[in-house]
């Protein structure tokens, strides 16, 4: 009997073991990364929410206000209630998910403020450790823009 609950606190403690290495890869993807696209500059926040998933948010942009002073928002975006959310407090990534066997996170959206759009993502990072890859895909287009990992 002892022998047999040797073996299952074993069993567990490797389990344990392999489902906190996995997520310590997964949460590789939270920090702060700067990003240029369209001649903008802005830095993005990623989070794990409490569901696993991720979601990158725009803290800083450069230029976030208008020429009198007042804040931009993100009226390009589709949902009018998204509208009313200031250009640099919106989030451009949600509902990624660790996929180890690729070593990438998918199966969410990246949202354009630019256009308005949003597009299926996938992140991954480069090989430097440092640049992250995020594809935005619409059927079997898709670009990639790259963000360096600040902290």
């Amino acid at each position: 009997m002892k022998a047999m609950m040797k073996i299952l606190v074993a069993a567990v403690l490797v389990l344990a073991a392999q489902t906190g290495f996995a997520q310590s890869k997964a949460d590789r993807l939270v920090g702060v990364y700067h990003a240029t696209e369209e001649g903008k500059e802005s830095k993005i926040r990623f989070t794990r929410e409490a569901d696993g998933t991720y979601k990158g948010q725009i803290f800083w942009l450069k230029n976030a206000t208008n020429p009198d002073g007042s804040p931009k928002y993100d009226l390009k975006n589709k949902d009018e209630k998204l509208r009313k959310v200031r250009a640099d407090q919106v989030v451009v990534v949600w509902g990624v998910r660790y996929n180890e066997a690729e070593n990438e996170w998918a199966g969410g959206r990246v949202y354009n403020p630019a256009s308005g759009k949003n597009y299926n993502c996938t992140i991954s990072f480069e090989e430097d450790g440092k640049t992250l890859r995020v594809k935005g895909s619409w059927g079997p287009v898709s670009i990639s823009r790259y963000w360096k990992k600040l902290e």
